[in-house]
């Protein structure tokens, strides 16, 4: 973490870091496999930083939180089994289990100990979800889960760290696993993946290139986006599944948050939702002109 001060110095671009003011550390040390920091800050309250990046702060969470969830599951009827993939605040756990149809939210994260600073130091964001009984949780890596469990889902949501050269998702976001994932999914199922930046000036870092990838493995594919004031842009998401896509009003999307959740929202709805799918021109251009795509040989990494 790069500290000077109380000021915590986030690197966004090459030539272009931010920097917030922090109250308090209450935690910063090394895990077998990443960096690993919790800060307090009068703006953002509580945040997770792996590897010197905000994953999450308890001022914004539920925008990224409830845009990766609600618009992919509502894309299935009746979602019963769910797998999560990372994520170890719990806060996409939590919006999972507010679907009362979910008989079992299957999780893994490859880190323990995060997911134990996270049980400790953020409650706001887990609310209790990682004791919920449908919970299962289980420390071990997502891809090879994957690969070899006989199980079958209805939703596989990926809460992925970027895919950093080097990071513990860098082939989290290719070809093979995305192969590998459908492979999982049950008739009519659906995957989502937070797919990066999608800011004017990172749009083509991963966001167009995950898009893309998935296109050659899904009959149909969407594009979301949104604004995550925590990570200084928008922020893309991507939903794929073999079954087609609904048109749904912003009438819609209300009758199903009511008929379908056990909590009320914080920032989707109807009117959201037509926004989160307006994607600017710069944003569909680039996702139409995408050739690229990411595999185990040839990875796409975030700069």
């Amino acid at each position: 973490m790069d500290m000077t001060g109380n000021w915590f110095i986030e690197g966004v671009y090459a030539d272009l870091s931010v920097m917030l003011k922090v109250r308090q550390i209450l935690y910063s040390g090394q895990t077998e496999y990443q960096k690993v920091e919790v800060l307090d800050s009068e703006l953002f309250g509580r945040s997770l930083v792996l590897d010197g990046k905000t994953q999450s702060t308890e001022r914004d969470e539920y925008i990224y939180h409830e845009t990766l969830v609600h618009p992919a599951m509502f894309c299935h009827p009746e979602p019963k089994q769910v797998f999560i993939g990372g994520g170890g605040e719990g806060g996409t756990l939590r919006e999972v289990l507010a679907h009362k149809s979910v008989e079992r939210a299957t999780m893994i994260d490859l880190d323990p100990q995060v997911v134990a600073l996270c049980r400790e130091h953020l409650p706001n964001h887990h609310q209790g979800s990682f004791d919920d009984p449908r919970t299962n949780l289980i420390h071990e890596d997502a891809r090879g889960y994957l690969e070899n469990t006989s199980d079958f889902y209805d939703a596989i949501i990926l809460d992925l760290v970027d895919p950093l050269e080097g990071g513990t998702a860098a082939l989290l976001y290719t070809h093979e696993f995305y192969a590998a994932a459908k492979a999982r999914l049950n008739p009519g199922g659906v995957l989502v993946t937070q797919s990066g930046p999608a800011g004017l000036l990172s749009f083509t870092e991963c966001f167009t290139t995950i898009f893309n990838t998935l296109g050659g493995i899904f009959a149909h594919t969407k594009a979301v986006q949104v604004h995550v004031p925590a990570f200084q842009t928008l922020w893309g998401f991507t939903i794929a599944s073999d079954a087609a896509f609904s048109p749904t009003s912003e009438d819609e999307v209300d009758a199903e948050i009511a008929r379908r959740l056990s909590k009320p929202l914080r920032y989707y709805d109807g009117e959201s939702h037509r926004n989160m799918h307006a994607l600017t021109r710069f944003q569909r251009e680039g996702l139409k002109s995408e050739t690229r795509v990411n595999t185990d040989a040839d990875p796409v990494f975030m700069i």
